[in-house]
């Protein structure tokens, strides 16, 4: 059973915004929008007159790119653990196929 959705307000370089949320989801939409506008604080440094869609877009952007500098260095321990998990299966496979003395 889903449960509606609610409005959370969320405040992006001192605008406030509200946006429809699961009740499960609203300290991650929370903690999401936190970090989102202290990314684009930092783009926007000093100057109180850089656009906003601007500053938004290059916000979203360097995220994104975090993420997927994330995703890839995931499927680079994944592909690493599974290898290593071939070799002990290997090894346990040798190990219980000696002969019995």
């Amino acid at each position: 059973m889903s449960s509606a959705s609610e409005p959370v307000s969320i405040r992006l370089l001192d605008r406030e915004y509200t946006v429809g949320c699961e009740p499960d989801e609203r300290d991650s939409l929370l903690s999401a929008a936190k970090l989102l506008d202290a990314k684009m604080r930092e783009i926007r440094g000093n100057n109180r007159m850089a656009a906003l869609d601007r500053v938004a877009v290059l916000a979203a952007l360097n995220l994104a790119h975090d993420l997927q500098q994330l995703r890839n260095e995931q499927s680079s321990r994944d592909r690493e653990f599974s290898r290593t998990l071939t070799d002990l299966h290997r090894r346990l496979d040798d190990l219980f196929d000696l002969p019995a003395r």
